[in-house]
């Protein structure tokens, strides 16, 4: 690929050169256009489908003799979130993977916890999760909701001590959850109105995927480690920030939804501070949760930062479930305290570890951009 006349090689776009240009005013314009909208039927009934999951299983945890543990029937319900518009027997196969990811992510960090891992080692831990299941999606071709979901599970897993007792009925409760979504879609998806292929990512070649690796453990690494020294109680969510820069394919890519994931969240998290504040009950969390499954469906194709404003609430309403003393305007504060920093850490770390060829393809993407305005 050579550069078009007026642009600088490859060997000599340097990476001061690729912050400059990501400075760029069309950055923000790009940030806050809109995809086409997805068919509301396909999208109405694969939000439904994830609400009457959560439906299903927070009422039953809390009526359990453990309502302690219904935040992880919450993290196994979200299974339901994948490969929405994949036929049926297709996504029958995609959610029980999915489903073991999802496990396995809370059994992987609960046992670090088990061990005895101190916070340090167990976000080391949480780093090194976030490449593996970047691999295990890119190989799966799950697409979205991507790696993010397994991290959050992971990040929520994060505690300072664990008995075997409560390690088992983490893991119980996340896969009896994750059954019952699976289970949901299953029995439900020949109902649909249409069959829908779900748009799988093209695997890249293994040498690129190892690359990508590195510059996520590196930075999800950095941004928990950060967040955690400045005092962060939930130094996971400034590594889910990083993740979801990182994992972009292209550097104006990761500045778009830096910018979108950090609005979208501010939004999202003014909206749940002022639910939170009247102090609502559980049943009404779960009700406004599924709510929020179905309406999250409808948006979350459009525009990354649209549908942060919905995903937020939900995140910080499942944590509120968790631990519901902990739910307050801190908690909501530093949600979008430690996104911020996330998406900074992540942004600097994809330039810093960005290849030639990265800064090349931005160097075009900006020639085109600027060339268009004359």
């Amino acid at each position: 690929m050579n550069p078009p006349p007026g642009t600088t090689s490859a060997a000599r776009i340097r990476r001061r050169d690729a912050m400059r240009q990501l400075l760029q005013g069309y950055h923000l314009r790009d940030s806050v256009s809109l995809a086409p909208r997805a068919p509301i039927g396909d999208a109405l009934a694969a939000g439904t489908q994830a609400a009457v999951a959560a439906l299903i299983v927070l009422p039953l945890a809390l009526l359990s003799p453990w309502p302690h543990l219904v935040g992880f029937a919450s993290l196994g319900a979200l299974v339901a979130l994948f490969a929405r518009f994949a036929p049926a027997a297709q996504r029958r196969a995609q959610m029980l993977r999915v489903a073991l990811l999802q496990v396995g992510s809370v059994a992987a960090m609960s046992m670090a916890a088990w061990l005895g891992l101190g916070l340090e080692l167990q976000l080391l831990v949480l780093a090194l999760l976030c490449g593996v299941f970047f691999l295990a999606c890119e190989a799966g071709r799950f697409g979205a909701p991507g790696p993010l979901i397994f991290v959050f599970a992971a990040s929520a897993s994060m505690s300072p001590a664990l008995s075997t007792t409560q390690l088992l009925e983490r893991i119980a409760v996340t896969a009896v959850a994750a059954l019952v979504a699976w289970l949901v879609c299953a029995l439900s998806d020949p109902a649909r109105r249409r069959r829908l292929t779900m748009a799988s990512p093209a695997p890249g070649a293994p040498a690129q995927w190892r690359f990508v690796l590195g510059r996520i453990i590196v930075g999800t690494a950095a941004a928990a480690f950060v967040t955690h020294a400045a005092g962060a109680a939930y130094p996971g969510w400034a590594a889910m920030g990083a993740l979801a820069v990182l994992q972009a394919t292209r550097l104006h890519f990761g500045l778009q939804r830096a910018l979108q994931r950090v609005v979208g969240t501010a939004i999202g998290a003014l909206l749940v501070g002022c639910l939170l504040a009247m102090q609502p009950s559980a049943w009404t969390i779960i009700g406004v949760l599924a709510l929020i499954q179905v309406a999250t469906e409808l948006v979350i194709g459009r525009n990354y930062a649209i549908g942060q404003v919905l995903v937020t609430p939900m995140a910080l309403l499942m944590t509120a479930l968790a631990a519901p003393t902990a739910a307050g305007s801190g908690m909501v504060a530093e949600r979008v305290v430690d996104t911020i920093a996330g998406a900074v850490i992540g942004l600097t770390v994809l330039v810093l570890l960005s290849s030639e060829r990265d800064r090349l393809h931005l160097q075009l993407h900006h020639s085109e951009q600027t060339s268009g305005r004359h």
